[in-house]
């Protein structure tokens, strides 16, 4: 990677910027929430388009001069209104965190309960966990896969729905192997008059080519990231219809229909000034997921998550679920004296990087847990098929088995991985 002006001005960080550089195309990046965003995105996102303040929206700026800045972020809005089938869209959320309290501001006033996923079954932070603000300004009523089965029982569920009777389900994950029905979520949604909210931001891209059922029809918003599968620029977007099917209900003395609350809860509620330069590169982005080629990326991201699950069953391997229908698979180890924290370390010594991760129905500690999450969107971005997934269920196989003594072998599977990634080409390196 070539920063001529960063290396004379600053010849300590572009080292070490160098060093991640070669840390990442010689590893195996298997972070279920990790890909490679494109040169043209990275370009957009480190162009001169950081220097320009523009708070507010296209033709409604507190600022002058932000001409082109309105058209490059309407250019970005209706990319992301044609890729998603949305009404509506808002591509100013710095991230999705900050994107996901927008919603909460837009729909809910505190105190009110809400149905989410807990961290340790899969769920994310901002969906109601305990030490998170969606914990501590809302009540969380959890559900979450079977501990037996890894999947959601839907009638237990809407048992759990009915009673609690919230205002507000997230359906969404971040450790979750298997197709969301958004249909069964909808439909317990409209009994019950909460809103439906989908979190995408590990699924975008499947729901782009077609593999995974596409909640932009049934829900009132959805929120993503741009990075992860969309292989875009580190930042938030959110979806949603104009019109509030519960605005009569639950915003009586409101004039503003949803998409405007939507609007209103990022700017002013939230944020100041957008990230202009972050929303250029989610135009970048959202162009290139766009092309037809994007839907082949995201059908062989599923093609090689199976491929993967299965040569590790085949070896012997539990996975929480079963084995997936997504991006990602969770080792589980709940019946091994090693933790997952110690599986992840050592995956990390050979050149296999991963995550450590709760399993449904975990008996260790969050600190420790008894999984590994593996996604397979990186090692798709770089071309990589069923035939190197089978090598790389060889490679986790060998780690595993060699734990104790994984010092002695780790640098032997590192060599070999390092020699397959030599022969793929990571997006953004060429």
């Amino acid at each position: 990677m070539r920063y001529p002006h960063l290396q004379k001005a600053d010849p300590a960080v572009y080292n070490l910027i160098q060093k991640q550089a070669g840390y990442e195309t010689s590893t195996l990046k298997m972070i279920a929430s990790e890909s490679f965003a494109s040169f043209a995105v990275t370009e957009a996102f480190g162009s001169n388009l950081t220097n320009k303040y523009s708070e507010g929206y296209p033709g409604a700026r507190y600022y002058e001069g932000n001409e082109y800045v309105d058209e490059i972020e309407n250019l970005a809005i209706d990319r992301a209104k044609q890729l998603f089938g949305a009404e509506h869209a808002n591509v100013q959320p710095y991230s999705g965190s900050p994107a996901n309290q927008a919603v909460y501001r837009a729909i809910l006033k505190n105190g009110d309960k809400i149905m989410g996923m807990p961290v340790p079954s899969g769920g994310h932070l901002t969906h109601g966990w305990k030490v998170n603000f969606s914990g501590m300004d809302y009540v969380q009523i959890p559900y979450g896969p079977d501990p037996e089965t890894g999947k959601f029982d839907m009638d237990q569920i809407r048992d759990t729905a009915k009673k609690e009777r919230p205002k507000m389900i997230w359906v969404g994950a971040t450790a979750y192997p298997h197709i969301i029905e958004y249909k069964d979520f909808a439909e317990i949604a409209t009994e019950i008059d909460a809103y439906l909210v989908a979190d995408i931001s590990h699924i975008n891209s499947l729901i782009i080519a077609g593999v995974h059922p596409d909640p932009v029809p049934l829900c009132d918003i959805v929120s993503s990231t741009s990075h992860k599968m969309l292989r875009g620029p580190r930042a938030g977007f959110l979806l949603s219809k104009i019109e509030d099917r519960y605005q009569s209900k639950y915003f009586s003395d409101s004039k503003l229909n949803l998409a405007k609350r939507v609007d209103r809860a990022v700017f002013p509620g939230l944020q100041g000034g957008p990230h202009i330069n972050a929303i250029a590169a989610m135009a970048v982005a959202f162009g290139e997921a766009l092309k037809p080629e994007f839907k082949e990326y995201g059908k062989q991201i599923v093609k090689n998550a199976r491929a993967l699950a299965d040569g590790l069953l085949k070896r012997g391997y539990h996975l929480a679920g079963g084995g997936t229908d997504t991006h990602l698979l969770i080792l589980d180890f709940r019946n091994e004296e090693f933790t997952g924290k110690d599986a992840a370390a050592a995956l990390a010594k050979s050149g296999i990087i991963a995550n450590f991760n709760m399993v449904p129905g975990d008996p260790r500690s969050p600190f420790v847990t008894s999984g590994v999450r593996l996604g397979t969107a990186a090692l798709t971005s770089m071309g990589m098929k069923e035939a190197e997934m089978e090598r790389v269920a060889a490679w986790i196989d060998r780690v595993c088995q060699n734990i104790a003594r994984i010092d002695n072998e780790a640098p032997k599977i590192r060599t070999e991985i390092a020699e397959l990634c030599a022969a793929f080409q990571a997006p953004g390196y060429e």
